[in-house]
Parts: C-alpha cells; structure tokens; sequence
C-alpha cells in the first residue's frame, strides 16, 4: 500500500529508550504528515509458536521508531499527535510469560499463539476470531532528564498501551525538551483494558501520523482525545491505586483550570459521567500501572484544552 506523507521513516530507525539527549532521525515542520513502519514489540523474533519468551533476547523489545524532531515545540508547550492510519501486517503473536500477568497462578509456563490478520479480521485459531482493533502502545517524547526504557511509561508517554490510541485519536503530549523528539513504536492489532497477559496481538505495520504544536499549554501527563472523549493519564512503578488518583487529578485539573469548575463540581461531575479504568495492569510482579480517565465531551468542557476551540 502507498502511504500519502510528507516523510518516511523506516523501522530500522528506532531506539530503546526515550533520551532528554536523543539526536533526532528527522526534523519536521509543525502540521507535518510522518509514514512510520515499526516493528512489532519483540523486534521480529517471533515466527512461530515455537519462539516463546525464554528464547528472547529482551533487551530487544518495544523499539520506537524515530526521534522526530518537530520545529517550533519548546518546553511547556504540548504535541499534538494524530493517528491518521495504524495499519497492521499479516501476522501477530500473543504470549504467556511465567511471572507476568493477572493468571499466572493458573498457567505458568511459556505458550506463544500466532494470529493471522486479513482483511480487518484476527484470526486466533479456527474457532476463534474477532475484529481487529489496530492501537498503539508506544507513544512517547524525550522526558526532562535522564533517559527511560521504551518498556516503560510516564509523563513523557512511552508505554501507555492504552487502547484507545487507535486510528482517529490526537495525543496531547508534555514537551519537556526543543522539538519534543517524538517515536512511536508496539502495534498492537488488539488489546484488551489491563494487557492481562502481558501481551496484545503483537504486530508490525505502518502508521501515519501529523503534528502539530500547541504553544504554552500542557498537560502535566498525556491527554488523548477523540470524537466523544477525552482521556488522562497516571501512571507510577507498580501502585494501580496511585496511578488512579493521579489519573483523577490531571482529570480535575482540566476541569478547573479550563472551564471554570470549581474543584468541588469538578469532583462530582467524574464521580456521575467520567469512567476510571486500567490500561495496563498486566504485573503482579513490579511494572508499570496505567490509569485513565475517560472525560465526555459536552458543552461545558467541549475539549481537553480552551486553546483548540
């Protein structure tokens, strides 16, 4: 398939942690169109069932393809990232991993599972198969200092695996270092709330993106919104309940600081219309926990952010 872009990036371009010092593989204006290929989240080591995790080199997964460079984003300003295509390959794998994920008392060996993809539908066996939901997992800027896994999560983005970075939705990520240094990496072509196993329907593909800046506005965790909904985030090493509460918060904030809530209404309101829930919740074991907040959007707080009316 041609993809219809201002720039190409291939997936060999790719790096394994978001950097404050990362040199970007591309430089871009603001309104840009970017043709990324990117890896699956175990970087091609998978082909068959035959390939379960222990026989993995982990220190090569969840590749980010980039860092893109994007003229005019500046610290304390937000990227705006839209997804305009997430378009998988034809074939995908999920795992069990000894000590990762919600059943692991139940089953702990390793079992890799190849998914087919065609046409839109994933395959899982002849019984099994169901639409699929193409989504990003790795979505991610260079953070204030220091560098951070591409594995994990955090106010720069990186690993969210929030479902809900499909095609159609826009990111609202912190800028926090000249030109955001954006990359983007771990297609899924579907995955449940809480990634309960530790894994999606892991796939290679193509993704176009555009962005854009928004100058002197920022959230202090990623927005995400789409056609009904915008969405916080909160994430922390391994505590879901302190990744809820900061997920709340950044909700609240927007509220308040926004459209004119008082902190009280703000409150009440997430408690009658907002949903709380896990993206990623997949360690028992020490990991990231992701939650999210979803927002409706209604004639009181039409959008996440004054500015984008």
């Amino acid at each position: 398939m041609k993809y219809q872009a201002d720039h190409h990036i291939t997936k060999d371009q790719h790096v394994w942690a978001f950097a404050a010092d990362m040199q970007p593989v591309l430089r871009v204006k603001a309104g840009a169109t970017i043709h990324l290929e990117t890896w699956d989240c175990f970087t091609g080591q998978v082909q068959s069932e035959a390939d379960t995790v222990e026989k993995l080199d982990l220190n090569r997964v969840n590749s980010a393809t980039g860092p893109i460079f994007v003229e005019g984003a500046m610290p304390g300003d937000s990227l705006a990232v839209t997804l305009k295509t997430i378009d998988p390959g034809p074939q995908g794998a999920g795992m069990v991993i000894p000590e990762w994920g919600q059943l692991i008392h139940k089953s702990k060996s390793p079992v890799t599972r190849i998914f087919k993809v065609s046409d839109g539908i994933v395959t899982m066996n002849e019984k099994v198969s169901f639409p699929a939901v193409p989504m990003l997992g790795v979505i991610g800027v260079a953070p204030e200092s220091g560098a951070i896994a591409t594995f994990e999560a955090g106010r720069h983005g990186g690993n969210m695996d929030d479902h809900f970075h499909r095609k159609g939705a826009t990111l609202y990520m912190p800028v926090f270092q000249e030109g955001a240094l954006l990359a983007i990496g771990d297609m899924h072509a579907s995955m449940g709330d809480g990634e309960i196993s530790g894994t999606g329907v892991e796939i290679g593909g193509d993704v176009v993106i555009s962005v854009d800046v928004i100058k002197g506005v920022a959230g202090g965790w990623p927005v995400t919104e789409d056609a009904d909904s915008f969405y916080t985030h909160g994430t922390t090493p391994g505590d879901l309940d302190a990744a809820m509460t900061i997920a709340c918060e950044e909700a609240a904030k927007i509220l308040v600081d926004q459209w004119g809530f008082t902190i009280e209404d703000a409150f009440i309101f997430l408690s009658v219309q907002a949903d709380l829930g896990v993206a990623q919740a997949c360690h028992p074991s020490p990991g990231t926990k992701i939650a999210r907040v979803r927002v409706p959007k209604l004639k009181s707080n039409p959008r996440p952010f004054k500015v984008l009316l």
